[in-house]
């Protein structure tokens, strides 16, 4: 493996990839193009404000934004620091934002200023937030703007920095990703450095991550896919990325043909909308390589014109939870389009899957059960909520997902309902 696949931690991670991918770009955004050197040295520049703020290791800094190279920048600084990284769904309204933040105990808030008409820090005007000390706005000026943020740094030795990098290790908490709060108010997962980026690299080899892949990342970095699938991923594999902060099949067309993209995953409505817009043979997608789609049913018609029309080679169909890092089951590229199209393909390499009935006990092959998951990919725990951690993960070290699957011979598995 190579130093980069060996890396432990985040800040590991970018500073091994700086060292390899050197002057390659990074991240393309807004206009931007930043190398890998200069984002390493972005990372440690936005660490130094943090530690100019007194961020200490395992206080959480949320990030409410969309895709955008700042987002990546706060979040691999505040990891460098010991620092926990809460995500926020750009989705969300004031309250329930606010909710989080309390929740978390977040003590600085990176937001967008204004956002498809929505002016992000005016909504937590008047919200009780006792333990946020600071806020910076992306992309804005003043006091409290990015700018003004990143020039704290030089009120920091660099050595403050190297003495926190090196009290971080694997089993560090990484990220506080909140679930949506379909059964309830949201919750707290809390998931470590090194399981991260150990699920992160295998799931590059599996679907075929390459040095140079340029990556459109439609996926919002606020959820496990944008965020672990997506950025960390792609920086692991020496990819560029482009975020893209709202989607219209409109600008994807138009970066895919400019920028000549050879990753695009998303959700199966991105390549419905990509086939069925009248104009698609207007552009050039022949760069197209990877796509990586799932949580909803997809026809096999759809795989093979994917193929035939978009230029795919390869396709895969996955399975996550926020509470497995977002990594359960993953088709194999040489898989058939009937198995991608009908299942969420087997277990990640060192994850257990079975399916089991009312009782817990296992249901044979091609019957339907709750899916269990067991192994490195599952959730520390949701934070300050023991008893809700005790109900989702048994005594043996099952998460009981409460989705309801059927796993064939072969270990493949289609969810077909939810339980709860």
């Amino acid at each position: 493996m190579s130093p980069v696949e060996r890396a432990t931690t985040i800040a590991q991670l970018i500073a091994a990839a700086a060292k390899q991918y050197r002057d390659a770009p990074a991240i393309e955004d807004a206009g931007r193009r930043i190398s890998y050197r200069q984002l390493d040295a972005l990372r440690r520049q936005a660490a130094l404000a943090l530690l100019s703020l007194d961020v200490q290791a395992g206080e959480r800094v949320a990030i409410w934004a969309p895709n955008l190279w700042e987002w990546v920048v706060a979040a691999t600084a505040l990891h460098s620091v010991g620092a926990v990284l809460v995500p926020l769904n750009t989705r969300m309204k004031g309250s329930e934002a606010a909710y989080v933040l309390r929740s978390s105990g977040t003590r600085v808030l990176f937001s967008i200023g204004e956002f498809l008409g929505v002016d992000y820090p005016r909504q937590l005007a008047g919200e009780d937030l006792p333990q946020l000390r600071h806020s910076v706005i992306l992309r804005g000026s003043g006091g409290n703007g990015w700018d003004a943020f990143m020039a704290r740094a030089h009120h920091i030795a660099p050595q403050r920095l190297a003495e926190r990098e090196a009290e971080v290790d694997g089993e560090s908490l990484s990220d506080l990703l909140f679930t949506s709060g379909t059964t309830g108010r949201p919750k707290g997962v809390m998931t470590r450095h090194g399981q991260n980026l150990r699920l992160v690299r295998d799931w590059s080899e599996v679907v075929g991550l390459r040095q140079g892949d340029r990556y459109l990342i439609v996926n919002p970095f606020f959820h496990s896919f944008g965020y672990k699938a997506g950025w960390l991923a792609g920086l692991m594999r020496g990819c560029t990325l482009l975020p893209h902060a709202v989607f219209d099949v409109q600008a994807v067309l138009d970066c895919v043909a400019r920028e000549r993209i050879t990753v695009l995953p998303g959700p199966p409505t991105l390549y419905q909308a990509l086939l069925a817009h009248p104009q698609r043979d207007a552009y050039d997608l022949s760069s197209l390589r990877v796509a990586v789609t799932g949580a909803a049913a997809i026809p096999v018609e759809m795989i093979q014109r994917m193929r035939e029309v978009l230029g795919f080679q390869t396709i895969v169909t996955a399975y996550g939870l926020t509470e497995t890092c977002g990594f359960v089951t993953i088709c194999r590229p040489q898989d058939s389009p009937e198995r991608i199209a009908q299942t969420s393909g087997r277990a990640m390499p060192g994850v257990e899957v079975r399916c089991v009935d009312g009782a817990g006990r296992p249901v044979a092959a091609g019957e339907p059960g709750e899916i269990l998951v067991r192994g490195h990919n599952l959730m520390l725990g949701y934070f300050n909520d023991p008893e809700a951690t005790r109900e989702a993960i048994d005594a043996e070290g099952w998460l009981h997902t409460g989705d309801v699957g059927v796993l064939d011979e072969q270990g493949y598995l289609r969810i077909t309902d939810r339980l709860k």
